[in-house]
């Protein structure tokens, strides 16, 4: 009965996060390289809302060790002025898969432990020659990714966006709402 209500009034469940949808970035690398001339930089990260008490403050230093046990380079850590956390991850710009692993690494185990609703989204950074830069972001909530493009004076190059949106719409799940595609100025890594 009250699924009737929630079709009769609009209603629609959540989408559910599909953290492996990261794993379609590299493929997503290579056809943004070769339509807008923006190569990955080796740069990602993850945002989230920490949560209060030990448990998450253990599970976060446990993801940072388990990244650098791992072989890969130490984690950075930092917090923007809205109080969001940030985990910078940096490889080799061609170890796109690498990082992608790493970032879903990080996300899998936030989840796992019970901080999925924590999350809020990963962004790999690419960069063109020209000095264009560009962040593919994933969110977290939506299982969706859209181009973010930033501009000198926190400007958006909504037209590089948009044909970004159009190069990997084949590729990769893209936001369809743009009111969505939030800036996110002064991201580590981008």
């Amino acid at each position: 009965m009250a699924r009737w209500w929630d079709a009769l009034l609009g209603r629609t469940d959540p989408v559910r996060p599909d953290l492996d949808a990261l794993f379609a970035l590299p493929s997503a690398a290579v056809s943004l390289e070769a339509a807008a001339d923006l190569a990955p930089t080796g740069v990602g990260s993850v945002c989230f809302r920490p949560a209060e008490g030990g448990a998450f403050g253990a599970l976060e230093r446990d993801v940072v060790q388990l990244l650098a046990a791992g072989g890969g380079p130490p984690v950075e850590e930092s917090k923007d002025s809205y109080g969001y956390s940030w985990l910078l991850v940096r490889r080799a710009p061609d170890q796109v898969g690498d990082l992608v692993t790493d970032l879903h690494a990080v996300n899998s185990s936030l989840e796992g432990a019970g901080f999925g609703p924590s999350l809020l989204c990963s962004l790999v950074s690419f960069a063109g020659r020209d000095g264009r830069r560009l962040a593919l972001v994933y969110l977290y909530k939506r299982g969706t990714f859209y181009p973010f493009a930033p501009l000198p004076g926190d400007r958006r190059d909504g037209a590089l966006e948009l044909q970004v949106r159009g190069a990997l719409e084949g590729e990769l799940r893209i936001e369809p709402d743009l009111g969505r595609w939030f800036p996110l100025w002064g991201a580590p890594g981008l």
